[in-house]
């Protein structure tokens, strides 16, 4: 049977205080629409209608970038007049059978099981509602049932509802699956009858019953898939709650976590045996840990792959971006060091407090202890690369590369112009710049010569003249 996919973006967010759309505000580093849209696309439907508004080309347009192979519709809601009018704009674009799902864009955390699970409840004959006990559900529409407890009767929206009702603490989440004619044929029916002069979905649940249809319920596995977002204090809690969740899934699996209260992940993060996190870590992209990997406090690392028994000091960032980032095997790397895009640490490599390494490979035991820059550079084994050093990679037009070959001592405070090349066993002494090739197992210095000028003395500031 075919599913259709409905998720309402269209929401203005006036409590969000933003210009952006409220959908588009982040959850774990990704747009709470994301979230939905990433989630709902494992569902194989054939198609996921957005209905858009605030905003409408910004939400279009991000996520059409961030999806390009699902198949997304959008449709608009220009005035937004409550969720009934909302799905009124889909209709067009709805086939006459099959499935509806309708979900809220501003649910991030919804998941899969739960979504398949309402489908599954509607089974294409019903009107399924996800619904949830809340111990506050102040807001929420409520589920009224008959004197058995079993039959769903209707949804009464918080406004419109009496005193017996808002003591109801059943609620609906705002999320539903329906028969696709069915639902066309009431959505044509909707009026604004009620306290607000919307069209409200949740008036279907009395046509569907007037037909004779069963509406039921299914309920997800935990309250956090449910919960939406309406300000920034509701986004943050919302963060916090999805975090901790994440660190319960890791520490489950034997991961060391400091405080999982001061961790986040904002992709995804793998970790093998006796990995141990520190605090205030943050992880961004796709992550992988290899087995006894320690990160200390305070780093942040994306798109990166950090092998067995790898230490990663405080204070380093790793931002493997497009083209990622590998840390070998028993390689320390910081405190305060950051590895760009495109650097290949091999085993047991060195980077030490305020290095830089960017596109650059350096094989096995290479070490680069303090305050150096390596960019577009192959770096051989055992290479000790010394402090204040540079490779100067750039001419103001274009990049060129530096190849330091095995063995190679390279003193503080050099400048290597590229495009050079170093040879094995070469040796270069501190304070050289140099412009041409270094020869293999010999000394190159290039620096002038050392000058100490008797009786020069250092100028001196003159004292101010005094006003008359």
């Amino acid at each position: 049977m075919s599913l259709s996919i409905v998720i309402m973006a269209a929401g203005k967010g006036t409590r969000m205080k933003s210009a952006r759309p409220k959908v588009l505000h982040k959850i774990a580093g990704r747009p709470m629409l994301a979230h939905v849209i990433g989630t709902t696309s494992t569902l194989h439907a054939q198609q996921q209608v957005l209905i858009t508004g605030h905003g409408a080309d910004m939400v279009e347009a991000d996520m059409a970038k961030a999806f390009p192979e699902a198949p997304l519709r959008f449709v608009r809601q220009e005035p937004q007049l409550g969720t009934g009018h909302a799905v009124q704009q889909a209709v067009p674009v709805l086939p006459d059978e099959g499935i509806t799902l309708i979900l809220n864009g501003d649910t991030p955390l919804i998941q899969a099981s739960t979504a398949q699970a309402l489908v599954d409840a509607c089974g294409g004959d019903k009107l399924a509602l996800l619904t949830i006990t809340l111990a506050d559900p102040t807001g929420y529409g409520r589920i009224v049932r008959d004197a058995s407890g079993e039959r769903v009767l209707a949804i009464v929206e918080h406004k419109d509802a009496s005193p017996e009702q808002r003591a109801i603490r059943e609620v609906y989440t705002g999320m539903m699956a329906a028969p696709t004619a069915r639902l066309k044929g009431w959505l044509s029916r909707l009026t604004n009858d009620n306290a607000q002069g919307e069209y409200y979905l949740t008036d279907v649940v009395a046509m569907a019953q007037a037909e004779g249809l069963a509406v039921v319920a299914a309920q997800p596995q935990d309250e956090v898939e449910v919960l939406g977002v309406n300000s920034p204090a509701q986004l943050a809690e919302l963060e916090r709650r999805h975090q901790l969740a994440q660190a319960t899934t890791l520490m489950e699996q034997g991961v060391r976590l400091a405080d999982p209260a001061r961790f986040d992940v904002r992709g995804t993060l793998q970790c093998g045996r006796d990995v141990d996190i520190d605090v205030n870590c943050v992880f961004e992209g796709t992550v992988t840990l290899g087995d006894e990997v320690r990160i200390g406090a305070n780093c942040v690392i994306r798109n990166a792959r950090i092998d067995a028994g790898a230490v990663i000091h405080p204070f380093t960032h790793i931002d493997g971006d497009k083209d990622g980032v590998t840390v070998g095997e028993g390689s320390l790397v910081g405190p305060f060091a950051r590895l760009r895009p495109g650097a290949q640490l091999g085993r047991e490599v060195h980077i030490g407090n305020f290095v830089e390494v960017k596109n650059s490979t350096l094989a096995d035991g290479a070490k680069a202890n303090h305050l150096a820059y390596l960019g577009d550079a192959t770096v051989g084994e055992r290479v000790n690369y010394g402090a204040g050093s540079i490779t100067a990679n750039y001419d103001g037009a274009n990049k060129h590369r530096t190849v330091i070959g095995q063995d190679v001592h390279v003193g503080s405070n050099c400048v290597l112009i590229a495009p050079i090349t170093l040879g094995d066993g070469a040796t270069i002494g501190g304070g050289s710049t140099l412009s041409k090739d270094a020869p293999a197992g010999q000394l190159t210095v290039s620096r002038a010569r050392q000058v100490s000028l008797p009786g020069w003395q250092r100028p001196q500031k003159h004292p101010k003249k005094q006003g008359g």
